[in-house]
């Protein structure tokens, strides 16, 4: 809401010393704005409904006709005065204005910039993306599954008889309430189980994922890591198949000179079964062998759960930790480092192995 001068009375349309001297009046407080904002007080207290011009400007139509003429003559010249006043002092400001903020938002462009330090991918994570190319130039498939896993698919399923110490809870995470008989997996190998009753054979599938065990965080133990696990499952496979699978993948990520060789083990789900150690060529301190993980042929009662013939179709599957793979790779002497977080960690890896 505009108002009036403070003390002004309302000038006669015809008395051309009050009309001027209003005018003078509004142009000494257009000249003495400093700021658009004073200006916009300045431009409603004299130019507004109840400025002394504009309510001089009403009492014309009360007027004789005779006088009309003369008083909206005399109006209309002082209101253009003020409105040329009020235009050219904004334009004035206007200009200040933008010379104000180009000073304050001038950059120097010869400054050195700022530099931000770049983040970068986890090597765990570019590892394991590393291991999945290898595996789809094969013409393997990747395949992912739950984490929060059913016991069946977990242990049942890969013949790991009710007794089996990996059930007990020094081993597992079982999930409340007990008889939901759910567990955070201990392996990926539930992917492999659900791969084969949902795909059509052959199957020559990739798991890889996070999977959980009820370890001590340590140098070389945590309770959540990751693993990479194979499964190849068609008729007249070998552990000839599986041997040569495992030394062409091994050749990918360590180079023409690394090799592999299998030592016998047991595992419920595979029979036969076999420790893989491979060569590692590049192995700080030397060539030498490190034990990387565990392979064999897939165990028929394993097939018959899945509701694969054994008597015609063979498998072979395999199974290695991904943080154990970056140690042995890399020369990363202790496993907490890849878990605290710190960019530093990340940044010495790049964005690729």
């Amino acid at each position: 809401m505009t108002e009036t001068l403070p003390g002004a009375a309302i000038p006669n349309p015809t008395d051309e010393a009050a009309i001027t001297a209003a005018v003078d009046q509004a142009i000494a407080a257009i000249a003495g704005a400093g700021s658009l904002d004073e200006l916009k007080a300045v431009r409603l207290a004299h130019t507004g409904e109840k400025s002394p011009l504009s309510l001089a400007n009403r009492e014309i139509g009360g007027l004789p006709k005779d006088q009309k003429a003369v008083a909206g003559k005399l109006m209309g010249s002082s209101r253009g005065r003020v409105n040329k006043a009020l235009a050219d002092r904004t334009a004035e400001l206007e200009a200040q204005n933008d010379a104000r903020i180009l000073l304050v938002e001038t950059v120097d462009v010869t400054a050195a910039p700022r530099r931000r330090r770049a983040g970068a991918r986890h090597p765990l994570s570019t590892l394991q993306d590393r291991v999945a190319d290898i595996f789809v130039g094969m013409g393997w498939e990747i395949a992912e599954g739950p984490e929060v896993e059913s016991e069946w698919f977990n242990f049942d399923a890969l013949n790991f008889k009710p007794d089996h110490p990996a059930r007990e809870m020094q081993d597992t995470f079982f999930v409340e309430p007990p008889e939901a008989h759910l567990v955070m997996r201990t392996h990926t190998s539930p992917v492999q189980v659900r791969s084969m009753l949902e795909r059509e054979l052959p199957i020559y599938v990739l798991c890889p994922g996070k999977v959980f065990r009820t370890d001590e965080l340590d140098a070389t133990h945590t309770p959540v890591f990751h693993q990479f696990e194979g499964l190849a499952i068609d008729k007249n496979l070998s552990m000839a198949d599986l041997l040569g699978t495992l030394e062409h993948f091994t050749r990918q990520m360590f180079g023409d000179e690394a090799s592999v060789r299998l030592r016998p083990n047991y595992f419920p789900f595979t029979e036969p079964s076999a420790e893989l150690d491979i060569w590692h060529p590049g192995a700080k301190g030397g060539p030498r062998w490190i034990e990387w993980g565990g392979c064999g042929m897939v165990n028929p009662n394993v097939l018959r759960a899945a509701g694969i013939d054994p008597d015609i179709y063979s498998g072979f599957a395999f199974g290695m930790g991904i943080e154990r793979a970056l140690m042995f790779r890399n020369e990363v002497g202790d496993m907490r480092d890849m878990i605290e977080g710190d960019v530093r960690f990340s940044e010495h890896f790049g964005m690729e192995i």
